[in-house]
């Protein structure tokens, strides 16, 4: 059974950064697109950011666009998003996931999520 496991969420002030980490057991997912997706109060949950095998082939939400960074260590079967100039619209719950559908996000796995919350 594979598993993502997302750590790096937390508390912090607009205009912060926070690294997000998902750490992936049970299988490699080298041949796979990685992405994140969050989920805020009362929303639907919304696309961040993915990343093919190339570190080079990455895509974004035009949201976060110029302040989020996704990158992938394969060595360690791990994806991060680095969150720069965070505001209060970030604050969600932030999803790791593994797309099995060849970027149409139908079937993929799913970590258990982490809180970031973007507060004064």
């Amino acid at each position: 059974q594979a598993q993502l496991v997302e750590s790096g969420g937390g508390l912090v002030q607009p205009g912060g950064s926070l690294r997000l980490s998902c750490a992936a057991s049970g299988r490699t997912f080298s041949n796979y697109i990685m992405g994140w997706f969050r989920q805020a109060p009362e929303k639907e949950r919304e696309f961040v950011a993915a990343i093919r095998l190339s570190a080079g082939s990455a895509g974004y939400a035009d949201s976060v666009k110029g302040r989020f960074t996704i990158s992938r260590d394969n060595a360690k079967n791990t994806v991060y998003l680095q969150m720069n100039s965070l505001k209060a619209e970030d604050t969600a719950v932030y999803y790791c996931a593994v797309d099995l559908s060849g970027g149409r996000w139908i079937n993929a796995y799913w970590g258990q999520g982490t809180q970031v919350t973007v507060s004064s």
